[in-house]
């Protein structure tokens, strides 16, 4: 590991030269199964033709100009969001903490434009996560990300999560939105019931809040649909994206209702990289892929037997896998043992997952990979599975 990084990741010691498809490639020639996506984030794989060249014909035309400019290519990227959402307006940035920054923003602007400017408060749920700057920290209140970083920045309220009862009594006069992720990542990979995303609109119509999804992670088809809240049948009045939304290239965004953004008005809000030309390129490139007919389609069979065959394993080892959660290809492992045991012995067995909160592993494959992969990939889990039984067989003889 280099001195000259500083020390904020507990690193596993690998490194990575290249990847194609769902597989990285270390220097020395060893192959693993990518099930992490760079924590959600490569949608289509490592190196998809199609994103490839979309980039890189891009990079020899013009990579930045600033937004003090038109830019066909963010109006482009935005209409295309729009007419596959709810939405009416899109805001480009960098990443995913930087997405809620400005759901937060808007959702505090709307008010303030409207003359309460006392609404200002948002609503968040136990166990949430957010991002990492100081106002995204506070709305995910988990104390080990907070400390050393003094005084908390005010604004948030927190309720338990699935809680309605203790939702609804923390509503007061200087509420402005309720904010939730489809499904919790960080948290435990927690899905949100159906009907408790009803209710939250409705409550939020009934008192006049708006309702902010946080999409980061659930987005850009990782459920198995273009958006996670497409299968409530209900829409959000702000939505924040990022991670596969750029297929790996640094890009977020914040799409709202006209309604809700109707307070942004020039000066409000800005990015000097937000939106630059080669992130719009890679994202225009993830939607040619994932806008083709049927695509979708392929992805809901794919993951419906990802989850049939990780249940297997589950029934075959209750000792190792307690829970399998998630949706499409948001995918966890709630674990019997430690989950960074179960992790270390996915990747003695060339697979990667990625740890969260509840004891769990995530299993985040990317959207394109074809059914003979994960049929590896299950071979893989089964063996990390026994590694993991006979180590505890032998650690019970000694």
């Amino acid at each position: 590991m280099s001195e000259a990084l500083m020390s904020t990741y507990a690193r596993t010691d690998l490194a990575f030269e290249r990847g194609e498809g769902p597989y990285l490639y270390t220097a020395d020639g060893r192959r693993y199964l990518d099930f992490g996506s760079g924590i959600a984030v490569t949608a289509l794989g490592h190196s998809h033709p199609h994103l490839v060249k979309a980039v890189q014909e891009q990079a020899g035309r013009l990579w930045h100009v600033s937004n003090l400019f038109r830019s066909p290519e963010q109006e482009k990227l935005a209409g295309r969001l729009v007419a596959h959402s709810f939405a009416d307006k899109a805001f480009f940035c960098n990443s995913g903490a930087e997405a809620n920054e400005g759901a937060v923003k808007i959702a505090r602007k709307h008010f303030a434009a409207k003359g309460q400017p006392e609404k200002w408060r948002i609503i968040t749920f136990e166990g949430c996560f957010h991002g990492r700057t100081l106002a995204m920290l506070a709305a995910t209140n988990n104390q080990k990300y907070m400390d050393g970083f003094g005084e908390k920045v005010g604004g948030f309220d927190q309720v338990p999560f699935g809680d309605m009862a203790a939702l609804k009594a923390a509503i007061t006069p200087e509420t402005a939105a309720i904010m939730i992720e489809p499904i919790q990542g960080e948290g435990g990979i927690r899905s949100v019931p159906t009907e408790m995303l009803r209710a939250l609109r409705a409550l939020c119509d009934e008192r006049g809040l708006l309702l902010i999804l946080d999409e980061i992670q659930t987005g850009m088809g990782r459920t198995g649909k273009l958006f996670a809240y497409e299968w409530a049948g209900v829409a959000p009045d702000i939505m924040s994206l990022a991670k596969g939304l750029g297929g790996g290239f640094p890009v977020g965004a914040v799409l709202a209702t006209d309604a809700a953004a109707a307070g942004m008005a020039p000066g409000t809000h800005g990015t000097t990289f937000g939106g630059n030309i080669l992130a719009m390129a890679a994202a225009n490139a993830v939607l040619d892929v994932m806008l083709e007919p049927g695509f979708f389609d392929g992805v809901q069979k794919r993951a419906s037997y990802f989850k049939q065959q990780l249940t297997m394993l589950a029934d075959r080892f209750p000792d190792i896998i307690g829970e399998i959660r998630g949706q499409g290809f948001l995918m966890a492992l709630k674990c019997q043992p430690a989950n960074t045991a179960v992790a270390a012995a996915l990747r003695e067995e060339h697979v990667l997952g990625v740890l969260a909160g509840d004891n769990t592993v995530r299993l985040m494959p990317p959207l394109t990979i074809p059914e003979k992969d994960l049929a590896e990939g299950i071979h893989r889990i089964e063996a990390a599975c026994l590694r993991l039984r006979g180590t505890a067989k032998a650690e019970s003889a000694a």
